[in-house]
This record gives C-alpha cells, sequence and structure tokens, in this order.
C-alpha cells in the first residue's frame, strides 16, 4: 500500500471515525461532570496537559536517542489518550464518566498545545537553527478538523436522533477497534525495517513513559483521596497516550511530514497495551471501595 495513502487518508480518517464514535456517546450534560467532580476533572486535566509533557521531555533526555526521536517521544506525551483510554477504563472498571469528560475537556484543548509543545521541543532538541516547526494557526485548523469537528458531529446527531446515534454509535465502536487493529498491522508491515532499527533503542524510553505516567496518575489520584472508580480513570486517563494523534501529526505531510518522528508512536502504541493489560488485570483483581 501507498505510505502516503496511509498517513494522508487512512490515518486521519480512522481518527474522525474513532471521535464521530465518541461523540455519538456524549451529550452537552456530560460536560457538567466538571461541576460534579471538579476536583477529579481539573487534576487530571492539569496532569495530561502539563505534568505528561513534562514527563515526556524529561525520558527524552534521559535516554540516550536521537533528536528526531525524542522530539517524537515528547509528541506521544502532548497527545492525551482518546477513545482507547475510555475502553481501557470500562475494562478496569474505572469512572467511565470522568475518562469521557477528560478525553473531550483534552480533545478541545490539546489542538492548541499540541503545536507549542512540539515546537518548543523541536528548539530543544533540534536546536534554536532548524527550520523545521508546526505553523500554529494551520496545525490547530488541521487538528480541529480531525478532533473537535467529529466530536460536533457526533454530538448534534446525538442531540438530534438520538435512537440513530445509539445505533450508529455501537457499530461505530466495532468498526473503530477492527479498524484500527488493521491500521497498525498495516503501519507495522509498512515501517517493518525501520521499526527493527529502533524497537530496541526505544523500548526503554516509551515502557518507562507509560509506566512513570500512569504511577504519576495513580500518586495523584490517590493523593486526592478520590474514590477508587475515579482513580483507576485518572490513572489510565494520564498514562494513556494517542499513539494514533501522534503519528498523524509526526508523519502528515500537512505537519511535521517526518516519519521518523512517528517510530515512538509506533513502539509505544505496541509496549503500551502490555503495560495497560497488566494495571487493568490488577484492577480487576481489587475491591472497588476501599475497606
Amino acid at each position: 500500500m501507498d505510505s502516503s495513502f496511509l498517513t494522508t487518508f487512512l490515518l486521519p480518517f480512522s481518527l474522525f471515525v474513532i471521535i464521530l464514535g465518541m461523540g455519538l456517546g456524549l451529550t452537552v450534560n456530560d460536560f457538567k461532570q466538571i461541576l460534579i467532580e471538579p476536583k477529579a476533572v481539573l487534576l487530571g486535566l492539569l496532569a495530561q496537559l502539563v505534568m505528561v509533557p513534562i514527563v515526556g521531555f524529561a525520558m527524552a533526555s534521559i535516554f540516550p536517542i536521537s533528536p528526531e526521536l525524542a522530539v517524537g517521544v515528547v509528541l506521544v506525551s502532548a497527545c492525551p489518550g482518546g477513545a482507547t483510554s475510555n475502553l481501557l477504563t470500562y475494562l478496569a472498571k474505572g469512572n467511565v464518566a470522568l475518562s469521557v469528560t477528560l478525553t473531550a475537556f483534552s480533545s478541545l484543548v490539546t489542538v492548541f498545545t499540541i503545536p507549542l509543545i512540539v515546537n518548543f521541543a523541536l528548539q530543544i532538541f533540534l536546536e534554536e537553527g532548524t527550520d523545521l516547526r508546526l505553523p500554529f494557526l494551520k496545525t490547530v485548523v488541521r487538528l480541529s478538523t480531525i478532533v473537535i469537528l467529529p466530536l460536533i458531529i457526533g454530538m448534534v446527531m446525538r442531540s438530534v436522533t438520538p435512537a440513530l446515534a445509539a445505533t450508529i454509535e455501537k457499530s461505530v465502536k466495532w468498526f473503530s477497534i477492527t479498524f484500527i487493529t488493521l491500521l497498525v498491522v498495516l503501519l507495522i508491515a509498512q515501517e517493518w525495517e525501520t521499526l527493527q532499527l529502533y524497537i530496541v533503542s526505544l523500548s526503554g524510553v516509551t515502557i518507562s513513559l507509560s509506566v512513570v505516567t500512569m504511577a504519576l496518575g495513580f500518586f495523584i489520584a490517590t493523593l486526592a483521596k478520590l474514590d477508587i472508580p475515579s482513580t483507576r480513570s485518572i490513572t489510565i486517563e494520564v498514562g494513556i497516550q494517542s499513539t494514533s494523534l501522534a503519528w498523524t501529526v509526526a508523519s502528515l505531510p500537512s505537519l511535521l511530514n517526518r516519519p521518523t518522528m512517528a517510530v515512538p508512536a509506533l513502539v509505544y502504541g505496541l509496549l503500551m497495551f502490555g503495560t495497560s493489560a497488566g494495571f487493568i488485570a490488577l484492577a480487576r483483581r481489587q475491591p472497588l471501595v476501599r475497606n
């Protein structure tokens, strides 16, 4: 398959469909969750949008990887989990409403924060003289088309035709899971030689990013004395990053157009499911209320 078709069309399309499915399950009332659990939502957003990128910068600086790969690691840390984190929260018996609220809010905000964080990473790791930049306005518009537009379309459909939206939502969820699985297989096949070159050098930094951010989410939620389902939600939301969004930003010709910077997202995506599966298995063995 033509690599440009995969990165220019299939990957953004998959993101659009996944976020549309999330929008089909949302109403304006869901955003009122911030009024119901302001502490949990605000802590989660602070961790996702500020603390996780800081961890990403730290990991990219500590591990001996090339400057381009370091930028790719920071890019991964700048892309909150999306629909994947909602599914994982459900499997972990977490607070799904809180998870969806955090995903929705972070999706709205990251269209602005991603270009700022990535441009700062480019400046730090590729030196000030680099001509490579994410144009702020162009990136905001492009990401809004991929992220915010389908969210709004889904919510409008849910409001106007709730029965139809509920039916479509179920199909979209299964389609998304199947499509993403197929897409990951295609990406692995397409980038197999590159993956073989970098998987060893990137395993340490990507696993560390996953484990440290999950631990950060758990620590913050525990320190704030949130209930167990909310603690699980925060742990997953803070610890799971959107590899498809990171890959899109790195490889899309209209954005960074640097396939090498997309490799950390692919390696992270492969290894992240192992750490999240471990957390889910552990969480499901524990009671939902503290003794």
